[in-house]
């Protein structure tokens, strides 16, 4: 019988540190395409009629997104700033 009295985890492919830079790589290209997808919802807004809603609730709309882009890739471009192999290079 093993008696085990600790128990250690393990990376088994790839250090944390390694994967969560890759996940914000990956969440930073994908910006553009959640940038473009809401930049369209306009366009599903009824044109004609009582429920049309003013040009300047749309132009608002647009401007927010933009505004909310620009705080998201500012979020996620920062922990990307202090890349570990930069200070690494810097030392040799």
């Amino acid at each position: 019988m093993t008696d085990v009295t600790e128990t250690t985890r393990t990376s088994v492919f790839l250090e944390r540190q390694t994967y969560r830079r890759r996940r914000l790589v990956d969440a930073a290209r994908l910006v553009p395409v959640l940038g473009l997808l809401l930049w369209l919802v306009p366009l599903l807004w009824p044109s004609e009629g009582d429920s049309r809603p003013a040009m300047s609730t749309a132009i608002l709309y647009l401007f927010g997104v933009w505004i909310f882009l620009v705080v998201i890739k500012f979020l996620i471009a920062r922990p990307l700033r202090s890349d570990p192999s930069d200070a690494q290079d810097g030392q040799e």
